[in-house]
């Protein structure tokens, strides 16, 4: 566990709080989605570290233990300043030949990073349960699988009951076919870590994986693969996101977990760390 110190800018700097195995393997870093934070990947540390690699997790800024900005408002979430300090994580840390595995929103930075600061440091990628290549639907974009109207819900149900809707929402997270797929306390736990961010991140960061367009950055994907989806998300549909990435990115590997929701990092969690396992063992 330590806290690094990233600059943004020549006045500015965020503290994200991580947490690194350590040790000689290859390092792989996992990107949280929203509105969770680093320690919802506990299903996936010990089995990926217990394979010999280096795991790493972070809070993304305003959200688990890492700073919280003040004074932004819900500005300061955009992609650009979350693919810098995921830039500036794997540059403090030194992170080469490194495995970027981003869920759900953290697809985003995935795809990001790669058009803004290149492959350089990167082995390879992970899309699981990822947003793009564009979520909002548009005359542009026919095939998003976020409509207008929902988008609107969300903002207005974080704003207005922040309680009771991310109650329905992590019950949504970990359904398919409106059948919940994990325990009552694995929910109560999701509940516990979006509990801990920032009401203005929430914010900031809905806004920005349901209105990013990454077409043009998964262009610059240019490492080995891997797409992970399950084929029952109720957030971030299959057809709209994992499929139309995996058809984006010329070799991608294509995984379709059977029955998964979206968060089935929780709910069928061997069969992702399977997934991961072979994928980073080649």
């Amino acid at each position: 566990m330590t806290d690094i110190t990233i600059k943004n800018g020549l006045l500015t700097s965020i503290t994200l709080h991580v947490e690194d195995s350590g040790g000689p393997g290859r390092p792989v870093v996992l990107i949280h989605g929203w509105p969770l934070s680093g320690d919802s990947w506990s299903e996936q540390t010990g089995p990926l570290a217990a394979a010999g690699h280096r795991v790493i997790t972070y809070d993304r800024r305003g959200f688990g233990s890492s700073d919280k900005p003040k004074g932004l408002g819900t500005s300061g979430y955009d992609y650009d300043t979350l693919a810098d300090d995921l830039h500036g994580l794997l540059t403090e840390l030194d992170l080469n030949d490194v495995t970027l595995v981003g869920f759900s929103m953290g697809g985003g930075e995935v795809a990001r990073y790669a058009s803004k600061h290149g492959n350089e440091r990167v082995r390879s990628v992970v899309f699981a349960g990822a947003v793009p290549p564009f979520l909002l639907k548009s005359d542009d974009n026919p095939d998003g699988p976020l409509d207008e109207d929902t988008a609107s819900g969300f903002e207005a149900g974080v704003k207005n009951d922040r309680e009771k809707f991310f109650d329905q929402f992590m019950t949504q997270f970990f359904s398919a076919d409106g059948v919940l797929t994990v325990t009552e306390d694995q929910r109560q736990q999701a509940l516990a870590l979006e509990a801990q961010a920032d009401h203005r991140a929430e914010l900031g960061c809905l806004n920005a994986f349901g209105t990013t367009d990454f077409r043009e950055d998964l262009k610059h994907v240019t490492v080995p693969t891997l797409v992970i989806h399950g084929d029952s998300d109720a957030v971030v549909a299959f057809e709209g996101s994992g499929k139309r990435t995996h058809e984006a990115i010329a070799g991608s590997e294509l995984v379709v977990v059977e029955g998964g929701p979206h968060g089935f990092n929780v709910s069928h969690a061997g069969e992702l760390n399977e997934a991961l396992i072979a994928f980073l063992a080649k």
